[in-house]
């Protein structure tokens, strides 16, 4: 199957009418849960983006609860599949703000998880990469922003 590049979507795009277009979302959606998450997050939350943040932080702290804490082996396999799913609302926002915010909640609720992080190589290696990532989203914020997130950036180290 031929990919089209996306310049020849939009103009593809551009012919159909108004109910076509619905259908096409509508068939895009049910193809795949991401894009269905996309789509809401398009529809309903790129609005308001303080509450998008917020409803994610509550589900980056459930996810968290739910870690299995028995062996580091484990947490590591936990704590790998929180963050992949941050960094994919990060994507759906595509705001550098949306990003260090909910990183920064990533690593804060990483550093309180109990037992330590601090005793496994691994998980200490992904924090600290993590708040790297962190350092190169602040420096394309403004910089009112930059001085504010730099400060909980220094809370953490």
């Amino acid at each position: 199957m031929l990919n089209a590049s996306i310049t020849d979507l939009k103009k593809e795009l551009h012919t159909l009418n108004k109910a076509a277009l619905i259908d096409l979302c509508l068939n895009l959606a049910k193809f795949k849960k991401d894009s269905k998450e996309l789509l809401c997050y398009l529809l309903f939350e790129a609005g308001q983006e303080s509450l998008y943040i917020e409803s994610i932080k509550e589900e980056i702290k459930e996810q968290f609860k739910g870690i299995n804490t028995s062996n580091y082996h484990y947490m590591k396999k936990g704590i790998r599949k929180v963050l992949r799913n941050t960094k994919k609302f990060i994507r759906y926002s595509k705001k550098k703000e949306t990003e260090v915010d909910l990183l920064l909640y990533f690593c804060q609720e990483m550093k309180a998880l109990e037992p330590s992080i601090q005793r496994s190589m691994v998980l200490v290696n992904l924090y600290e990469r993590t708040l790297i990532t962190v350092e190169k989203a602040i420096l394309k914020l403004h910089e009112d922003l930059q001085y504010d997130y730099t400060r909980d950036l220094n809370a953490l180290k």
